[in-house]
């Protein structure tokens, strides 16, 4: 009888005007929406009939409590399951209009942030049940437990995209609990980070929940997977990086012990928000910019195969902007310390840093290429950032977009990507030199976790067989892995001298067994200045 009724159900809303176009786009623009339909009729007639935001509403509360009794798989089920109607509401809502991109942003972020926060105290309240853990005063083991998650990236600013990666930190406290496992507190809180991931990222038969990635903790190559309070403290404090000043602008408490999360951020803020910058310091801030594709800036814009977050014009050059722009004045104006991108343009703007036209120029233009990556990632449920290249492709995106000609939907995309890429050109034009420069040309670049394209380019210009190897090593000097590589002031000098070094070892008959001595003599040394 249900299924009777929700079948008819579904022909009404098929036979209404508007319930036939929104199916329409539904089934004939996305495969992943078409199967989460298929599987989820409910869900779609429940936010044709109530609404986007009260159908969220309602697959969030069937999150339920965290009952640590329960078997793990049956809990990662039901979680992928919940999540498959969350990006099924959250698409109704933006492609019906019925929500901006902005408050679907802010939708599947409050989302993202329930389902780790029950995915946490869950794995807490289990290891309670089998005696691991007990907290003191017989407090909730999953609030008040000592287990730290910060969202970092776009869940910490509320501004999550319909397939995002999630980005998380993982610190605990060992006081909040005590600990009565087989091993010690720390293995205790690795295994329990290990089993989140699993909770959250492994696909199976009924997919994933968030693609997860700890690579933002201090020093992934070096650390385990959750760190001590007072390790990650102590880490900021001496050997922090500018670009790990630029992450933690947006880090956010999304789970678990949120009390202690907000203490953490605010036992580093001396460490992200610097009263004064000297040069060599701001040098590095700006050298950040060497991390996305913005080369070439002369170029005109081919819209088929072009990177909407990456390219030029595009959203991590509006997001880039405004996290230097903080970083630099953010120890002063503390108006300037807020998380999500539209907000800091905002702050910018009534500062006299920027324009009011900039303003609402970029503001639109962020909103704009947000809408056009979610459609993008709506399709196949995947991580995409670039306009399709086949006419095929580029025609159902468009028609995805609601544009009746494909013609149309390329001039409005060229020109947000002209505006933002003119307005990035005069806001950076007295930038001080990117990266490090050399004589041979090209730029030295060695921040983030990840390796920088035209850096490994230039290595290999250099006659480095192995760049990878070179960029991961030079990475861990930056991190201060090595005891000559503890101060500051030390890794200033080195990357200052980081050009001549290279070019010199290049011109070696061995280039990469001569920085692999020169590795070696750097470890035996006890100071670097």
């Amino acid at each position: 009888m249900g299924a009777t009724n929700t079948g008819q159900r579904m022909r009404a809303l098929a036979d209404d005007a508007a319930g036939k176009a929104l199916l329409g786009a539904l089934f004939g623009n996305s495969t992943f929406l078409a199967d989460c339909a298929l599987k989820e009729p409910e869900t779609v007639l429940a936010a044709a009939d109530d609404g986007p935001a009260a159908a969220l509403d309602g697959v969030m509360n069937a999150l339920g409590d965290a009952d640590g009794t329960r078997a793990f798989d049956d809990v990662a089920r039901d979680l992928r399951v919940i999540r498959r109607r969350a990006a099924l509401v959250l698409a109704f809502g933006e492609i019906s209009g019925a929500a901006t991109t902005a408050v679907a942003s802010r939708a599947m972020s409050r989302f993202a942030d329930a389902v780790i926060d029950r995915a946490c105290c869950y794995l807490m309240a289990a290891a309670a049940g089998r005696g691991d853990i007990e907290v003191a005063d017989g407090g909730d083991p999953g609030r008040d437990g000592g287990l730290i998650v910060l969202g970092m990236g776009k869940l910490g600013g509320r501004e999550l995209n319909f397939s995002s990666d999630i980005d998380l930190i993982v610190l605990f406290r060992p006081e909040r609990i005590v600990y009565r496992g087989r091993h010690d507190i720390r293995t205790f809180f690795v295994r329990l980070t290990r089993d989140l991931v699993r909770l959250l990222d492994e696909r199976t038969a009924e997919g994933y929940v968030f693609r997860t990635d700890l690579r933002l903790r201090p020093d992934p190559g070096a650390t385990p997977l959750a760190l001590s309070f007072a390790a990650a403290e102590t880490y900021y404090e001496s050997l922090g990086q500018n670009w790990e000043r630029a992450a933690m602008i947006k880090a956010r408490p999304v789970a678990a012990d949120i009390a202690s999360g907000k203490e953490f951020l605010r036992t580093i803020r001396p460490f992200v928000w610097r009263r004064s910058l000297d040069f060599e310091a701001i040098r590095d801030i700006h050298a950040i910019k060497r991390q996305i594709d913005a080369r070439h800036r002369d170029r005109r814009i081919e819209i088929a195969g072009h990177n909407i977050k990456l390219g030029r014009g595009g959203i991590r050059e509006i997001e880039f902007f405004v996290q230097t722009q903080q970083l630099i004045w953010g120890g002063r104006y503390q108006s300037l310390r807020c998380r999500a991108t539209v907000n800091g343009l905002r702050a910018l703007a009534r500062l006299g840093r920027i324009s009011e036209r900039d303003r609402a120029g970029l503001t639109e233009a962020y909103w704009f290429l947000r809408r056009v990556e979610n459609r993008l990632q709506m399709i196949e449920d995947r991580q995409v950032h670039v306009v399709p290249e086949s006419e095929q492709g580029l025609a159902g995106l468009a028609t995805f977009l609601g544009y009746g000609q494909v013609g149309d939907f390329e001039d409005a995309l060229r020109e947000r990507l002209e505006r933002v890429g003119a307005c990035y050109s005069q806001l950076f034009e007295d930038a001080p030199e990117l990266g490090a420069p050399l004589a041979e040309g090209g730029n030295l670049v060695f921040t983030g976790v990840d390796d920088d394209p035209e850096t490994l380019r230039t290595l290999r210009r250099l006659g480095f067989r192995r760049p990878e190897t070179v960029s991961e090593i030079v990475r861990g000097w930056h991190r201060g892995r090595q005891r000559a590589m503890r101060s500051e002031r030390a890794r200033r000098i080195l990357t200052r001298l980081m050009p001549a070094l290279l070019a010199a070892l290049g011109r070696t008959a061995d280039p990469d067994a001569a920085f692999l001595n020169f590795h070696q003599f750097l470890s035996n040394l006890s100071a670097g200045v």
